[in-house]
Order: structure tokens, then C-alpha cells, then sequence
């Protein structure tokens, strides 16, 4: 018995000086010209598709993914994953596929995952592949986006995905020079006019310089979170986001959405007007509204409704943040209930201009 015993703990004690050496010796071949042992290919993916599907069965999947969302995250594909996983009618740089392992053709693997599983990978990212997590991590609406993005990509063609991630120009930006290549990446998600192009993109035509100044800033800087932002204005000098802002803040805002005349909007303007005073809520039209508006605050009137109840929920969330003036909105929001924010959102949709 006591032979056994001495047998265990001269392998325990052995094994990880032997395995020590062996790398110190540096037998290991770490080069990039040559794969993995089959053994050791076959063991990573098994470990990695088992680590996926575990973490995954903690993630709560929405009833329906949202699909408002997939322009813009169409637009994200483009710039940050095309590269590695090719697109519809854009194939991927040689030296990509020379990577190992090999980045997959995405149309070809999305339905061997779950929701749960692709939000997992997206999020989270997969160590030892170069996939990288996702840039914000507070953003969970942004990751179901590109989740609900990965399930159209297998049926898109080259045509369909174009328009869908690269705007009206349908070339990337990299086929642009100077000031139009740095707008041609905005132009994906807000258009050339800054009237945007999904119910979830902000219409930015018409806002004040100085709300769109700070607002590029607090991305480019991360503290406004935002993967999908965070990504576009990271990439720009300080000089094309004043440019960026000048000339957005130039343009006409669209004609609002007509919207009848409902209960919700009733409930949102008199919360817009007077707030709830019983539950701390300010009048919106206290900062948003009127000739006396402070320039850092953003107008609201006639932007989407979807888009309005979707940054109100940030805010009560404790999400959005990072401009001069958000803490504001974070004690305005946190009291809101679902049904009040969809009545604002309502109202302010269907506003032409301030009061």
C-alpha cells in the first residue's frame, strides 16, 4: 500500500516538472505554419463547444429576437467580423486564412448553435481562436442585434447583404478618401442625411452640434457604452468628429411619424409636460424642450419611438452614461414604468417641434 502511495505522489510530482522542461526545452512547436496535433484540434473544439453549451443554459433568450436590429448590426459585421469571417460576395484576405485555427464561413455554421450559444460566443468571445468579446459588455440588446443578424446572414446574397451593411452607397469605406471614407461609415447606420435607417438608429439630423460633439466623444472614449459606436468613432481623429458633428447638426431632421391621437400619447404628454411628481419624475420638456434648451441636450421630438424607449430603458437600467448631463436622465428614468416610456416615446414621436 505504501508502495502505491509513493508511486502517486512521484508522478504528481514528476508529470508537471517533466511537462515544465519540455516547454522550457521548447520542443513544443508554437509556429503558425502548421496546425495542431488531429488529437489536440479535436480536443480544443470539443472543449470550447462544451464551455459554450454550458454557460450558455444561463442565458435568458428574449421571446423574439430583434429584428430592428439587424441593420445595424449588419453595419458592425462589416467593419469588425467580415474581415475574419468573410461575407456574401466579399472574400476573406489570404493572410486570414492563414490563421490557425481558420476563421469559419459563418453562413455555414450559425445553425449548429442555439440563440443562447451564438449570444454566448458573441459576447464573450472564444479564447485562443482571435475572437475577440464583444467591445462593451453592458450592451445585451446590442449582442441579441448581431444575433438576430447571424441568423439572416446564411440567406442573404451579395446584393441583399451590401445594401443591408453598407447603406445607400453600398461600397465599403474603404473605397472612399479623406472626409467621405470617414463618413462612409456612418452613412451604414444614419444615411447621408442623418435620418437613419432602422427603427433603432437615432435620427441625428437637426441635433445641436455640441449634443453630437460629446456624444462621438463619450463613444470614442468609452464612457457611453456602445460596441456598435464604440467601434466607428474610435477610429476617428479628434478633427472628423467635430467634422462629423457640423455636419450632421447641418442637415434637415425628417418629417415626424403621424401617430393618432392615443391614450399612450395622452400619458406621455402629460408626463412630458408635467412629469409625475409623485415618483421624481421631472417634466421631459423641463431640458427637451423650448428656444432656451441647453445645446448639450438632445432634441427629442419627432425621433422614433422605438428608439426613445429603447435608450429610457438604458437609462433606468443604469446603462446609459458618460456625457456631462446622464446622470440627469438616470434619476429621471429609474421610476418610469414599461407603460410610461412607451407612452413618452409615443408622444415624443409624433412632435414636430418643441413647445
Amino acid at each position: 500500500m505504501f508502495v502505491r502511495w509513493w508511486h502517486m505522489v512521484l508522478v504528481l510530482v514528476v508529470a508537471p516538472l517533466a511537462v515544465i522542461l519540455f516547454a522550457w526545452i521548447g520542443f513544443f512547436n508554437v509556429g503558425a505554419s502548421t496546425g495542431h496535433w488531429k488529437i489536440t484540434e479535436w480536443f480544443l473544439h470539443f472543449a470550447m463547444q462544451s464551455a459554450v453549451r454550458t454557460y450558455a443554459l444561463s442565458v435568458e433568450v428574449p421571446d423574439e429576437l430583434p429584428r430592428a436590429g439587424v441593420q445595424p448590426a449588419a453595419a458592425h459585421f462589416a467593419t469588425g467580423c467580415a474581415i475574419c469571417h468573410g461575407a456574401p460576395g466579399e472574400l476573406r484576405s489570404p493572410v486570414v486564412k492563414r490563421m490557425l485555427p481558420q476563421p469559419p464561413d459563418l453562413t455555414t455554421v450559425v445553425d449548429k448553435w442555439s440563440d443562447a450559444e451564438l449570444f454566448r460566443i458573441v459576447k464573450h468571445g472564444v479564447r485562443f481562436t482571435g475572437m475577440p468579446a464583444w467591445p462593451n459588455q453592458a450592451r445585451d440588446d446590442e449582442i441579441w442585434a448581431m444575433v438576430a443578424f447571424l441568423r439572416e446572414l446564411p440567406s442573404l446574397d451579395p446584393q441583399q447583404y451590401r445594401e443591408l451593411a453598407h447603406g445607400s452607397t453600398g461600397l465599403p469605406s474603404t473605397q472612399h478618401e479623406g472626409f467621405e471614407r470617414v463618413l462612409a461609415d456612418c452613412v451604414r447606420c444614419h444615411e447621408t442625411n442623418g435620418a437613419g435607417r432602422s427603427a433603432l438608429t437615432p435620427i441625428i439630423a437637426g441635433q445641436s452640434e455640441a449634443y453630437l460633439l460629446e456624444s462621438l466623444r463619450a463613444y470614442a472614449e468609452g464612457r457611453r457604452a456602445s460596441g456598435f459606436m464604440a467601434q466607428a468613432a474610435a477610429n476617428v481623429d479628434p478633427d472628423g468628429l467635430e467634422r462629423l458633428a457640423r455636419y450632421f447638426a447641418a442637415q434637415s431632421p425628417p418629417a415626424p411619424d403621424s401617430a393618432p391621437a392615443n391614450q399612450a400619447a395622452s400619458g406621455g404628454r402629460e408626463i412630458a409636460e408635467r412629469g409625475l411628481s409623485t415618483r421624481r419624475v421631472p417634466a421631459c420638456l423641463g431640458c427637451h424642450g423650448g428656444s432656451a434648451q441647453n445645446p448639450a441636450y438632445p432634441k427629442l421630438w419627432g425621433q422614433r419611438a422605438d428608439y426613445i424607449e429603447a435608450q429610457l430603458r438604458l437609462f433606468r437600467e443604469g446603462k446609459r452614461s458618460g456625457t456631462a448631463y446622464s446622470h440627469l436622465m438616470l434619476n429621471a428614468a429609474k421610476n418610469l414604468t414599461d407603460e410610461d416610456i412607451k407612452a413618452v416615446a409615443t408622444y415624443f414621436a409624433a412632435q414636430t417641434s418643441g413647445h
